[in-house]
Parts: C-alpha cells; sequence; structure tokens
C-alpha cells in the first residue's frame, strides 16, 4: 500500500523536475528523449520497490537513476555520431564526468524555464495548457484527456504539434530579457489562471472541481514568485485570486459531488489559513502602478470569503466587476457581475441586464435566470431551468437543477 501510494506521488513531484532538466541539458527538441528517460525512472521504480521496498531516500534514488540514463543514453549517441561523424563524437571521459546538475535551485530554474519556453507565442493556447499539465504537472495523456473534456488522438495531435514548433522555431530554455518578459509573462500567468479554471469549473467525469489542476496551477504560480525578474504584481494578485477560491473547495461539493452554490455554502467549511495566504498575496500584489484583471478578480474573490449579506458588499462586488470589464470584457463576468447587480439592486434590475447577454449556449446562464425569475414568475423561472437541464454536462449538475425545478 505505501508504494502504491509514493510511486503516484513522486511521479507528480518528480516527473517535472527531471524532465525539466533533462530538457535544458538535451534541448527542448529531444523532449520526447527527457520524457522517456523520466518514464523509465519511473518503471524501474514501480518493477522494483514493490518487491526490494522503497529506498530511504526515494526522490534521491529517482534523480540518481535519471542521470545514470541519461548519461547512458548521451553514450549511445556519441557511439552512433561516431560511427556516422567521427569528429562530432565527444570522448567517454567527457560523458562519465558530464555535468547532469539535480540540484533543487536547477530544479525550481529549469521548471520555470520550461514554463516560458511550453507558452511560446508560436504554439496555441490549447497546447500549451496541454503542454503544461504532460510537462510541468505530471500529468498522463488519459487524464490530460479527462481534463480537457476531448480524446487521447487528440490531446497527442496537439503536443505533437506543440513539440514540433518548439523544434522549428529553435525555442530555447531561458527566461526572456528584460524587453521580453513582461510581454512573455502575460501568456505565462493566462495559461495558468486558464489551467486553475478547468480545475476549479470541471465539467469532467462528472466532478465539479478537479483540485488536482487548481493545486497544480497554485504550485506553478508560486514557482514564478521565486524569480526576481517574475515576481510582479500581477503574479501575487493571480496567486491571492487562486487561494481565495481554494479556501472554499470543501464547501463547493456536497456529499454526492454536487456543486453546492455560493448561497448555500456552509462557511465553516471554508479555509481561514487560505483565506488569511490570499489576503497575504493582495498585500503584496498592492505595490506598482498598474491594475490587471488578476487584481480585480482577487478583490471579487476577497469579498467573497466575507458571508455577511450586506449591502456594502454586494455594492463593492459591484463596482469592481464594473472595472473588471472595462479592462477585459468576458461574457462569464458580466453573467457573474449580473448576480451581484441582483444583490444590490434587486432581481428585477438583474434580468433586464441578465437577458441582453443571451448566452443561449451556457447552462449556468439559464440557472441564474432561474434564480432570479423565482417569486417573481414561477412559470418563466421553471423555462430557464429546464433549458439549463437540456445544456448541462455532468450528472451532479443536472440532479441540482432537477431539485431547482422540484422546488417551484
Amino acid at each position: 500500500m505505501y508504494q502504491q501510494q509514493l510511486i503516484p506521488h513522486l511521479f507528480r513531484t518528480e516527473f517535472r523536475k527531471i524532465t525539466s532538466v533533462l530538457c535544458k541539458l538535451l534541448g527542448l527538441a529531444q523532449m520526447e528523449i527527457a520524457e522517456d528517460i523520466a518514464g523509465e525512472t519511473f518503471l524501474l521504480a514501480l518493477e522494483t520497490w514493490p518487491y526490494k521496498g522503497a529506498p530511504e531516500n526515494p526522490a534521491a534514488w529517482l534523480h540518481t537513476v535519471a542521470k545514470n540514463k541519461a548519461r547512458n543514453y548521451v553514450a549511445r549517441q556519441n557511439v552512433f555520431i561516431g560511427k556516422i561523424a567521427p569528429e562530432l563524437k565527444h570522448s567517454s571521459s567527457e560523458t562519465e564526468e558530464m555535468d547532469i546538475d539535480l540540484s533543487e535551485k536547477n530544479f525550481t530554474d529549469s521548471q520555470l524555464q520550461m514554463m516560458f519556453a511550453i507558452c511560446h507565442p508560436g504554439i496555441s493556447t490549447e497546447a500549451q495548457i496541454g503542454l503544461s499539465l504532460r510537462i510541468l504537472c505530471g500529468f498522463g495523456i488519459d487524464e490530460i484527456a479527462n481534463a480537457l473534456l476531448t480524446n487521447k488522438e487528440t490531446i497527442n495531435k496537439r503536443l505533437f504539434r506543440a513539440k514540433e514548433k518548439l523544434r522549428a522555431e529553435n525555442v530555447k530554455m531561458e527566461l526572456p530579457g528584460d524587453a521580453e518578459i513582461n510581454k512573455r509573462l502575460e501568456t505565462v500567468l493566462l495559461i495558468l489562471y486558464l489551467l486553475f479554471n478547468e480545475g476549479y469549473y470541471s465539467e469532467s467525469s462528472d466532478n465539479v472541481l478537479n483540485e488536482d489542476l487548481c493545486m497544480e496551477a497554485i504550485w506553478l504560480t508560486s514557482l514564478l514568485t521565486e524569480n526576481e525578474k517574475t515576481r510582479q504584481p500581477q503574479v501575487y494578485a493571480l496567486l491571492s485570486l487562486m487561494r481565495f477560491h481554494a479556501s472554499r473547495f470543501a464547501a463547493r461539493k456536497g456529499k454526492n459531488g454536487e456543486l453546492i452554490l455560493y448561497q448555500d455554502q456552509d462557511e465553516t467549511l471554508w479555509n481561514a489559513g487560505l483565506i488569511s495566504k490570499g489576503m497575504y498575496y493582495l498585500n503584496r500584489a498592492s505595490c506598482g502602478n498598474t491594475i490587471s484583471k488578476y487584481h480585480l478578480e482577487a478583490a471579487i474573490a476577497y469579498w467573497h470569503t466575507i458571508k455577511e449579506d450586506t449591502q456594502e458588499k454586494w455594492e463593492n462586488i459591484l463596482q469592481i466587476f464594473n472595472k473588471l470589464l472595462q479592462i477585459e470584457y468576458s461574457p462569464i463576468a458580466a453573467l457573474n457581475r449580473t448576480y451581484a447587480l441582483a444583490k444590490a439592486n434587486g432581481n428585477a434590475a438583474a434580468i433586464i441586464e441578465a437577458e441582453k447577454l443571451n448566452l443561449s449556449d451556457n447552462h449556468f446562464y439559464f440557472t441564474l435566470l432561474g434564480e432570479l425569475y423565482k417569486d417573481i414568475d414561477n412559470n418563466k423561472a421553471k423555462q430557464n431551468f429546464e433549458k439549463a437541464l437540456a445544456l448541462a454536462k455532468t450528472q451532479t449538475d443536472k440532479q441540482a437543477i432537477r431539485r431547482k425545478i422540484d422546488g417551484l
């Protein structure tokens, strides 16, 4: 049982470290080789540990095996190159003494550099998310397909095209220069934001929340705070937003896995420690002269950690939503603003604004309209709940909507 739990845990934490360091050593063009070496290392652990017992320091064992496998790979390449191009061959002593730095500092640096390489502007957003899940989070192809609501073939094609793009563009494992880093950091933050949202608004396998995805996004965002160049206010703002949302994980799911809406959550299940961390990071984000969408979303999330249903609370949330939509309009933000409008100014005013959005393919839109019409027009409330039911993708969502219809 110990090994059964230990190896998957180490795969999630050490696969990305080993792969990132080996990609830095061998070059991004040989990313598949780095993945294979890391995978073979864990396969050897899986074959030996259950029978011989786990080593005293399992992570160090994995690092040593990976280092030896990398050296063996380079040696084999030297033999091959020596046959076709002897002038390019390295000496055997160079191979044996090849420095493979598996220090914690190099692990951190390599993963940070890998993050920026994966978020190269030439790669599609979908592929960036897929590569992040594979290389930086250690997710298997099945897990990625499940998380992104697609199939293995699609994921494999995306990853293949992304790796080919990295190879064709000759992308290096390095942090961009000062002139480029802010632009590239925006892309990195967007991918981390989308990665967190994939988990927070999960619609895969009838889960309403994929905590693994969310925690990986938090960890990767935290990695940005460990380097002076990337330790910027918008990074702390995003980390604050994630911490505030994570504080309500336990209250967001019911006993049967169903989604518990904000107004029905048991605030005693909210994690005070994570709320405190969210406030700490929000304070760290307050330096500088730029307010990003992450600052505003973090401020909205902060107000949601205050359970008291006061007019001041909802008016503040409404005003922040107004600023957020001016900075970057999105239909989902506009929909969430409608809920705040209802709390601040009443359901009738909110219905007018909500129906202007006309998000006809979104079950959350019709669920909200159903809620707004309750006690005003129960027939319209039922019609909207039925539209939401038809659009809902998971059984847990469908069950929650059916309960609302029955409650009318």
